[in-house]
């Protein structure tokens, strides 16, 4: 197959253009005049032209995003659901894609089911687009028989995570702004007020009080040795990225972050809602109640949870109920327990877990929206510190210079 461009006028006298992919000019001419445009032009693709490996690396789209996992799901779907065979849909979806990444991903995902591998072998390696969870349930839904039915799940789980993951943004993106603008705001006082005061009290000869002559050493060091700054900045950057890449620093950092004052709630909830969600789906489709628990504790997101939740899959190998094992985490409340034992007892148990989702996702959104109003008292403290410590320190000796030529005799 090659692309062509083609030029040529419609019924009405317009002129249209495009590309398409054909085997030849002839039946390029074909498909144009079988959808009555006369063509007019038909010449071959210009093909671009080569960049180099560096710059072909450099602008190389390698990351497919959540929404474009989420059509592709929806898309499967539909297409299997329809009676299309499996190797057309994607063929279909690879050719009219935009994102590079997705098309090249979609691409090696043919050539394995060419080769005979089935759907979840062939998403199993691309773990950076289909995780585990993701793989397991297509692979649950081909042993039924039941794709479509495991496309249509998975695409309300991506968008119940998607969901949760824009919330916990939207909850964070109030503190970040506040705390940058502070952080721009400060710098530039230390580069460019601070010295110009400094230059003013030199040329007085008056006496500077001690925090006057601190913010001014601050201010002369970030101006000579900014660099240093720049530098030591980029080392806790990289330091903090390496540590946090390690199974220990991963699981700390999460800890910590699950246990902050006011945002941790946010991100504890969230993690036990993908939880839920995820066990009571992976359950519901077939999937054994081990291996489900295992399953939604590797995709919540948090390090700390998942390590935590991962201890009930050890206990129920032991053959302990899950209510007890899910007691023994820590993770849950006393009424979630509740909830879970009375859903193993009625046989309810995925309907409970759903429950316990929902309400924590309301929380979350809950949460989230009031955030900016718990955090804005403590923002508006620091502020309020920061600023009372440069007015002092810039306005004290100037009060004192006006204090000494009202009273000269003092």
């Amino acid at each position: 197959m090659h692309t062509y461009v083609y030029e040529g006028r419609n019924k009405f006298g317009e002129k249209m253009r495009g590309r398409i992919e054909s085997a030849n000019p002839r039946a390029v001419a074909k498909w144009l005049i079988d959808a009555e445009i006369a063509p007019t032009r038909i010449l071959p693709a210009p093909q671009p032209a080569p960049q180099p490996e560096w710059f072909t690396k450099l602008t190389r789209q390698d990351r497919v995003p959540t929404l474009q996992v989420q059509l592709l799901t929806r898309q499967l779907g539909n297409m299997v659901r329809s009676g299309m065979p499996l190797l057309q849909a994607i063929e279909g979806i690879q050719r009219s894609t935009e994102n590079k990444a997705l098309a090249r991903m979609l691409l090696d995902v043919r050539a394995d089911l060419d080769k005979g591998s089935d759907l979840s072998t062939a998403l199993s390696r691309h773990p950076n687009v289909f995780d585990g969870f993701y793989v397991n349930m297509v692979r649950v839904g081909e042993a039924a028989g039941k794709l479509d039915e495991a496309f249509r799940a998975l695409f309300q789980q991506l968008e119940f995570e998607r969901d949760i993951e824009k919330r916990l943004k939207s909850a964070v993106r109030y503190p970040i702004f506040v705390l940058t603008a502070l952080a721009i705001g400060m710098t530039l006082l230390m580069l460019f007020v601070i010295p110009t005061f400094a230059a003013t009290y030199k040329s007085m000869k008056a006496e500077l009080p001690a925090i006057t002559q601190v913010l001014i050493a601050i201010s002369n060091f970030m101006r000579s040795q900014w660099w240093v700054l720049v530098l030591i900045g980029l080392a806790i950057a990289f330091l903090f990225h390496k540590w946090t890449s390690t199974p220990r620093g991963h699981y700390v950092w999460d800890r910590s972050k699950a246990r902050l004052p006011i945002i941790g709630g946010i991100i504890s909830k969230a993690a036990v809602a993908r939880f839920c969600r995820n066990f009571a789906m992976a359950s519901r489709a077939g999937v054994p109640l081990v291996a489900a628990v295992e399953l939604a504790a590797r995709v919540t997101g948090n390090e700390f949870y998942r390590q935590r939740l991962l201890q009930m899959r050890r206990g129920m190998e032991r053959g302990e109920s899950l209510t007890r094992v899910a007691a023994m985490t820590g993770v849950f409340t006393p009424l979630e327990l509740q909830m879970i034992g009375v859903g193993e007892a009625t046989g309810e148990l995925n309907d409970m877990m759903d429950e316990m989702a929902r309400i924590h996702a309301e929380d979350v959104a809950y949460d989230a929206s009031k955030l900016s109003e718990s955090v804005e008292p403590i923002l508006l403290g620091a502020m309020g510190v920061l600023v009372g410590i440069l007015l002092l320190g810039v306005f004290t000796p100037l009060w004192n210079l006006g204090q000494t030529m009202l009273h000269p005799t003092q």
